[in-house]
């Protein structure tokens, strides 16, 4: 063995050992995030009818959600990478659960749609603010795997919080509260608990951590610092970057589109599942299976995306995956064989967020990757707002989701589209400021 392969190795068994103690905590507050974002799409099997609440309402309450999430997002990036991970995802935390929980009081339609935008404006920063955490601690080659790694954390929270979901809602009656009641107590509590946990549990950076060895701590810190210098010497790391770089508005709307259609799928996929003739119970279970196959997806995607070095071609296929996946699911539905197709459309869902999210730290340091991911987020998050509202006026409209399925699978061939245009072989390259001459030009 090399001296190369000696330092591989090396290095392999460094990011193994972060990868132990720091993804576990992650994927296990990822999972309580969304299953406290998308809970209410159980808790409409019931609470809709309480309150009064009809498809369109319903839609927009849920994706009103990403509009506190859309003005709050940059900020709290920000912040973050001033107070430290550690500190501000634990306030994150801790104050989403509280307010989710919260949902108890909710009373009609206004206070339905108040309460999600506090939700919204309470969660903003998780996801960008883990996806800008893991670059401090995992250097470009190994990124893919580990968002991967993380973002199954959706679909498994999915497969998770499904069965449960509709589990808890068999508790109504209990000390007097409704069943749609207990699924916001005991799913949103839970997760202040571990918001507290995580504040004495995680590390802001390699440097903090105490369970690697001085010389690995040094070895891996000095890594991401040259790679970070690398960066900023190339594209700079100033927040101007963030908000005028060309590549940001394409990577916002292709997160837009996969945003949009996953969740456009998230929050009506109960009640599409339910309007087959299957009970409350058994449409829990059934929306699991999806999102069973969208875990894979998500592993597969970030594997192979790492394994060639490969980010569009990787991308590209699972958006196409998804588009098809919503069209058949569109075609088929009413039919439980509508399932087969949202699985393929799972898999395409969870898998482009690997390649897609290794894509900004190519160009984005410093506070320009703090600000810049979190600007890809928020506006991509604004897909979630839309294309619910969509989807719930449309089913009110025709009554049925067909029309809204298909309007998902448009969403995805568009930020494939997109892909393919704008993630070329100069992606990767310095850019000109604006304003300024060309060598060639010169």
């Amino acid at each position: 063995m090399g001296d190369a392969d000696i330092e591989k190795a090396s290095l392999d068994r460094i990011f193994k050992q972060a990868f132990v103690r720091l993804m576990p905590l992650l994927f296990i507050g990822y999972v309580m995030a969304y299953i406290d974002r998308i809970n209410v799409g159980f808790a409409a099997l019931k609470m809709n009818a309480d309150l009064g609440i009809g498809p369109a309402v319903f839609g927009f309450g849920a994706g009103v959600f990403f509009i506190g999430y859309f003005f709050a997002e940059v900020p709290s990036n920000l912040i973050m990478e001033k107070v430290g991970a550690r500190r501000w995802i634990a306030r994150i935390m801790i104050s989403w659960g509280l307010i989710s929980a919260a949902m108890i009081f909710v009373q009609g339609e206004k206070s339905f749609l108040a309460m999600r935008l506090l939700l919204g404006a309470a969660e903003a920063g998780f996801y960008p603010g883990v996806i800008l955490y893991m670059t401090y601690w995992f250097p470009k080659e190994y990124r893919a795997r580990m968002f991967g790694a993380f973002s199954v954390a959706i679909p498994v929270s999915l497969a998770i919080g499904a069965p449960l979901s509709t589990a808890i809602l068999q508790l109504d009656g209990l000390m007097g509260l409704k069943g749609w009641q207990w699924l916001f107590i005991l799913e949103g509590l839970p997760t202040s608990v571990f918001g507290i946990l995580f504040l004495f549990m995680i590390p802001d950076r390699p440097k903090d951590a105490t369970w690697l060895a001085p010389a690995d701590r040094d070895k891996l810190q000095s890594i991401l610092d040259e790679e970070k210098r690398s960066v900023a010497a190339t594209h700079g790391s100033s927040l101007k970057t963030a908000f005028t770089d060309p590549r940001m508005a394409a990577l916002s709307f292709i997160y837009f589109a996969n945003t949009g259609a996953n969740l456009g799928l998230a929050f009506f996929l109960p009640q599409i599942l339910k309007s087959t003739g299957l009970t409350d119970m058994q449409s829990g279970l059934m929306t699991a299976v999806p999102y069973v196959f969208g875990t894979i997806g998500g592993l597969v995607f970030g594997y192979v995306s790492d394994r060639y070095n490969d980010r569009r071609l990787t991308l590209v296929t699972a958006l196409i995956f998804t588009a098809i996946g919503m069209v058949g699911a569109g075609f088929l539905t009413g039919s439980l064989w509508a399932v087969a197709f949202m699985s393929l459309a799972a898999v395409g869902l969870y898998g482009a967020k690997a390649p897609f999210w290794a894509l900004p730290s190519l160009f984005l340091t410093g506070s320009a990757a703090a600000a810049g991911i979190a600007v890809i987020n928020c506006i991509g998050n604004l897909g979630g707002f839309v294309a619910p509202s969509i989807v719930g006026w449309v089913r009110q409209a025709t009554g049925s989701f067909e029309a809204g399925l298909y309007f998902l699978g448009g969403m995805a061939l568009a930020g494939a589209i997109t892909t393919i245009l704008v993630v070329n072989q100069r992606f990767a390259d310095a850019r000109e400021p604006r304003g300024t001459l060309s060598k060639q030009g010169a």
